[in-house]
């Protein structure tokens, strides 16, 4: 009988040994940083390598984006320079009067994005209620929807898009589905697995985890047409990200189960304990029970609902802003996904065309002692 020694790790232990990384001239198990953005070739002028030019491709981007296709159970993944670099680069395969389905409220960035282009280039935006299965459907446009693009859980209200019926709905009508799935990384959910043609990450946000790098990731399921106009793209746009970006990127990464893992707990308990707070409208969180997609969270995902909450404060903007100005602990900041706890008024972030409610402030949980952050929290809220 087989002792095991010759099966392959767990995707977990993989990560944590970035791919059972040793370098084999000096034995290291940190990977180095490739900075060359130049690769030589021999005698006969045939590359030395497998690498050219490092807006193309380099080393230790390469390493970074196995790691993550690894992590996806995709076929192929992408670097770029930022999340919306990796979002205008899918965005630029699309062509005059092809139409894109994406949620009503969503990121914000991707949104004004798809609206200038609707304007600029002619490309059609359909928008949708992601609280309301039946919205998305009835936004696709078969024949003309090219790219149905959905958050799930959607920021920042935390609705649950079901990826299975999202992707029955998207092929049935000829398009592709991406998912944003930025605020569930793998560690929670796998999009591919359930049907999504392409996943998404802001990888500056969870993937690194720790608020030092920015960059962008898109990992596609198969090979397709539009995966290569996309590479294409990527590199005549030059969002290609740098190594020691994709350094920094690999370094988080090592702890994203640990991390990821632990700001669930966190969330969890502090969503439970503000869940019916007499200064609170609503706790909007999927691993409450309360939720109205609870059932489709529990389905996709796993080790947790996420370290992503908001809360509904019962007044009106002005003493929401004053709430979330009175925190200590947690730090006003945008962003999301690091070790640090952030708090947000987001509307303010987002700006007057904003359609996020004026009482939500949008907590990013980390992985200090919950016990201060629930603290820190009712305290900001006595003093109303």
């Amino acid at each position: 009988m087989s002792d095991g020694s010759n099966s392959k790790p767990s995707i977990r232990t993989r990560i944590v040994q970035a791919g059972h990384f040793i370098d084999a001239e000096t034995g290291a198990t940190v990977p180095s940083i490739q900075p060359s953005t130049t690769f030589a070739r021999d005698e006969d002028y045939k590359l030395i390598g497998q690498y050219i030019y490092s807006r193309n491709s380099s080393p230790t981007v390469a390493l970074a984006e196995n790691l993550l296709c690894e992590l996806e159970e995709g076929f192929e993944t992408r670097l770029f320079a930022s999340g919306m670099g990796a979002a205008t680069a899918l965005i630029e395969t699309l062509e005059t009067g092809q139409r894109v389905t994406a949620p009503s409220i969503m990121y914000h960035g991707v949104k004004s994005w798809l609206l200038r282009q609707q304007k600029m280039r002619g490309i059609g935006l359909d928008l949708f209620n992601a609280a309301d299965p039946q919205s998305l459907v009835k936004a696709i446009v078969p024949g003309k929807t090219a790219i149905v693009w959905v958050e799930t859980p959607v920021n920042p209200t935390w609705d649950v898009i079901d990826i299975k019926a999202a992707a029955d709905a998207t092929h049935a009508a000829g398009a592709i589905l991406v998912v944003d799935s930025t605020c569930a990384p793998p560690v929670i959910t796998k999009p591919l697995t359930l049907g999504a043609d392409m996943v998404f990450h802001s990888a500056t946000k969870y993937l690194n985890g720790h608020s030092d790098v920015t960059a962008g990731v898109l990992t596609a399921r198969e090979a397709s047409a539009r995966w290569d106009m996309l590479k294409q793209a990527q590199i005549g746009l030059g969002a290609t990200l740098g190594s020691f970006e994709a350094f920094l990127l690999i370094r988080g990464m090592r702890t994203l189960f640990l991390r990821v893992e632990q700001a669930s707990r966190n969330a969890l308990a502090i969503a439970r304990h503000f869940e019916k707070h007499p200064k609170l409208d609503a706790v909007l969180y999927p691993g409450l029970e309360s939720h109205p997609q609870h059932k489709i969270a529990k389905d996709q995902m796993s080790c947790g609902f996420g370290g992503m909450l908001s809360i509904l404060v019962k007044g009106d903007e002005a003493q929401t802003r004053g709430v979330a100005a009175r925190l200590k602990v947690f730090t006003p900041a945008t962003s999301l996904g690091g070790v640090e706890s952030l708090a947000e008024h987001r509307k303010s972030v987002e700006g007057p065309d904003s359609i996020v409610p004026g009482n939500l402030i949008r907590f990013s949980i980390g992985i200090e002692d919950a016990a201060d952050l629930i603290s820190d929290l009712e305290q900001a809220l006595q003093s109303m």
